[in-house]
């Protein structure tokens, strides 16, 4: 199963020829797909589009530092994000987060910007003040790439959820607190588009064995890395 390309680390070599609507062959040559590099545009957010957005802490720095840190970040893109865009899914590591996102269709850029400026000011503050720190929060500019293709978008939803586990941070995502995949199978209340998620891989039970099938292969993935001495 086809795995979302990820970050590549420095001394591997490898990339990955394959047709990307065929699956390579060996688990191997899978978990070497997942090493090229992972693209950052800037150009500017459009209405009616998807993408996934991420960043990271200025200089690396932790953007959480306790569990309260992580709902209030929740909390806060739930009240900047939603009134110009639909969530899909999202997972925050400690020094950087991801998100899925739909901007909605008529929203002007500059109130776009605006939403995301609040969001990360509004943040920014709350931590500055409770740990007593002063100055940005965050890199300067956060990261985005637009979702293109249906394919794309299965592995980049599985890519977020599985990120606490690629950065070794748990042994399986699937047990991650910070991230929205149990959401996604529960039927609590939630932010999230759920039932549009769920309908990209079929139902609840195609949602859970797709993230089932490709954890295997990041296992394998984090062997190889092992192997080579990352």
């Amino acid at each position: 199963m086809e795995f979302y390309k990820s970050l590549k680390p420095h001394r591997f070599k490898e990339k990955n020829h394959h047709n990307p609507e065929k699956p390579p062959s060996t688990n191997r040559e899978t978990a070497i797909a997942l090493v090229e590099i992972h693209c950052m545009f800037k150009d500017p957010l459009q209405p009616g589009l998807m993408y996934h957005i991420y960043n990271r802490g200025n200089n690396r720095e932790n953007l959480f530092k306790e569990d309260k840190n992580y709902f209030h970040f929740l909390n806060l893109s739930q009240k900047h994000l939603l009134p110009i865009a639909d969530i899909f899914s999202y997972s925050l590591q400690p020094n950087h987060f991801h998100y899925l996102i739909q901007i909605k269709d008529a929203i002007e850029n500059k109130l776009i910007n605006q939403s995301f400026s609040n969001w990360f000011n509004a943040y920014t503050k709350s931590i500055n003040i409770a740990y007593n720190r002063t100055g940005s929060l965050f890199q300067e500019r956060f990261a985005r790439k637009l979702i293109d293709t249906n394919t794309y978008l299965n592995n980049i939803i599985f890519y977020i959820h599985a990120n606490a586990q690629k950065h070794r941070l748990v042994e399986d995502f699937r047990s991650y607190k910070y991230n929205s995949y149990d959401t996604l199978l529960s039927d609590k209340a939630t932010f999230l588009q759920r039932d549009k998620v769920l309908n990209w891989f079929g139902n609840r039970e195609q949602f859970a064995k797709f993230h089932a099938q490709n954890q295997d292969v990041l296992v394998d993935y984090l062997k190889i890395l092992d192997a080579e001495g990352f």
